[in-house]
């Protein structure tokens, strides 16, 4: 796997993971689905993340993970995945509520975003499935828990 990752940090580097981080995670969640890539990972403020979030999917506020895929006109060829943006003190809190590890969290925004720039959905439960199944073997290999445990547990 030969991945090319730019990461653009908007916001202070304070408890935002190490590059070296952000590319293992993304290799992992990569692996086996394609070979080459590049990708852009901006992390961003709280108005940053509601103003695109508004902008590009017509929602209010700010949230945790966008994924802006990006495909080539044919005949171009390109590998460039896409961009994703990430909200740093969304993650940072989504962390503290839900009792998670940061680094856990962080991992988890950063293969759920790159499972979506690689297609993968969550808006029919069928989809739904088959992605928090990704993403729990992905998670997983990298040593981390199932980061859908606690809302499995509450709902049962």
């Amino acid at each position: 796997m030969s991945l090319d990752l730019e990461l653009q940090l908007a916001v202070s580097g304070a408890g935002i993971p190490p590059p070296a981080d952000f590319q293992r995670w993304a290799e992992a969640a990569l692996a086996g689905r394609r070979e080459v890539a590049e990708l852009v990972v901006r992390i961003v403020d709280e108005a940053e993340s509601a103003q695109l979030n508004e902008r590009f999917r017509g929602k209010t506020g700010p949230t945790n993970v966008l994924s802006f895929p990006f495909r080539a006109p044919p005949p171009v060829r390109s590998d460039l995945l896409g961009d994703l943006v990430i909200c740093a003190p969304v993650v940072r809190r989504e962390a503290l509520e839900q009792g998670k590890q940061a680094s856990a969290h962080w991992a988890h925004m950063l293969v759920h975003g790159v499972l979506h720039l690689l297609g993968y959905d969550h808006l029919e439960e069928v989809e739904a499935q088959r992605m928090e199944a990704l993403e729990r073997q992905i998670l997983a290999g990298l040593g981390f828990a199932d980061p859908y445990a606690d809302e499995v547990s509450a709902a049962g």
